[in-house]
């Protein structure tokens, strides 16, 4: 049962604002950091997986949008699920995954900013990513238009960093003609390069495009939302998508994917951090990495608190802090659990299991769109996609999730 007389969530989120917090999501340890892996996996056709799973996200990212407008909650795809397929067990279900993605995400984005960090100082992991998620718990519940403030200046220098790639190593681009063969898969399943590698490289890489469904978690908070949240979903994955080609695509004609993948900081390759005002670029890939950090908590705390309104998680979670107006109680939480987890796992193993289990969510989001699309067919709504996008989302999860079996298996 949800109380409608204790304070709300305080809508302060425009389209710049939401776009940029988008990007925060999606933009970070994932490029950052999984270019070494999916190379290792896919070898120099790493962008083509990259653009795989671009691709596939789209269609999942569409149905967010839709499905925003529906339900703006900030129990985002736990209330999808509950209202698609009428189940409050479902709707559990799917909440508990999700906060479980985040938690994982974010111990997983933590451990990732370490290759970088080491760049600039030499100090015990534990300390240096305890420290970083104490601060970001308190950012994050301080208040969420500070919070995503901060996150967005954080989303511009991360964003900078991959420009500067772009700019250091663009005129390796002028080598893409002649090199396009090496970057087409050459064999059916066997060996880094050929589509099977192609496949579980993508799968790796759909990590690096999470986050654009945590953009309707903020729903509660955001202006005008059944205009401005599909738009923000369709813009941080379309600006994300064409910054992550790039980046790519000269990361693997300039270094080898072999040392792309053995190196903890691979875009530090790319530019070669050793070299004069190159240097500076580690504390970028720094921010960039551990900006998910404090956009994960945030997104946390907004589902345990939608997910407590439906009396599915204890009252104390849905609890807004009178003057902050950001959920106290839940932020602390999240925070000390992502704090306990981020000594715990290796990166890459932590990435892979954020992958999975976002998958599975994101089936179950398209079905339901689906089953709403069935049983709701004249809600009036600013964006309606054809029923074939959640389809096809519904399926590439599918088929990706096969292929990593695959990989493993064989």
């Amino acid at each position: 049962m949800i109380d409608r007389e204790s304070p709300t969530l305080k809508r302060t989120l425009g389209l710049t604002m939401l776009t940029l917090y988008g990007l925060g999501t999606i933009i970070g340890a994932g490029i950052y950091v999984l270019v070494g892996a999916v190379a290792a996996r896919a070898g120099m056709a790493a962008p083509l997986s990259f653009l795989v799973a671009g691709v596939l996200a789209t269609f999942t990212g569409l149905s967010y949008a839709e499905l925003g407008q529906r339900l703006p909650e900030a129990a985002g795809a736990a209330a999808y699920a509950r209202e698609g397929f009428k189940s409050a067990w479902m709707g559990r279900l799917t909440g508990f995954a999700t906060l479980l993605v985040a938690l994982v995400a974010a111990a997983s984005v933590a451990r990732g900013g370490a290759g970088y960090l080491l760049e600039i100082i030499d100090i015990p992991l534990p300390v240096a990513s305890g420290a970083v998620i104490l601060v970001f718990t308190f950012l994050a519940a301080w208040g969420v238009k500070e919070s995503v403030f901060i996150a967005a200046a954080m989303t511009v220098i991360e964003t900078i960093g991959l420009v500067i790639v772009v700019a250091v190593g663009g005129d390796a681009l002028g080598d893409l003609p002649a090199r396009m063969p090496e970057m087409w898969p050459h064999a059916a399943w066997d060996g880094a390069g050929a589509w099977g590698g192609v496949m579980a490289g993508a799968f790796l890489a759909f990590f690096a495009f999470a986050g654009f469904e945590n953009i309707v978690n903020m729903a509660e908070e955001t202006h005008n939302v059944e205009r401005t949240l599909p738009r923000a979903v369709v813009l941080s994955i379309l600006i994300s998508a064409g910054l992550y080609m790039l980046v790519v695509t000269i990361a693997v004609l300039l270094v080898t994917p072999q040392d792309l993948a053995v190196s903890d900081a691979p875009l530090c390759e790319v530019v070669d951090c050793s070299r004069g005002a190159m240097g500076a670029f580690a504390p970028i890939a720094l921010i960039a990495t551990l900006n998910g950090v404090l956009i994960e908590i945030v997104l946390m705390a907004r589902v345990a608190y939608g997910m407590a309104r439906r009396g599915w998680l204890p009252k104390a979670l849905a609890r807004v802090h009178a003057n902050r107006r950001t959920p106290l109680f839940a932020t602390v939480l999240v925070g000390g659990v992502v704090f306990a987890l981020t000594t715990a796992v290796e990166f890459e193993p932590l990435a892979r299991f954020t992958s999975a289990m976002l998958l599975l969510i994101f089936v179950v989001v398209n079905l339901s769109l689906i089953r709403l699309k069935r049983h709701q067919p004249d809600a009036v709504l600013t964006l309606r996609i054809p029923l074939w996008v959640p389809v096809i989302g519904a399926a590439s999860s599918v088929v990706l999730l096969l292929a990593e079996i695959l990989h493993v298996l064989g």
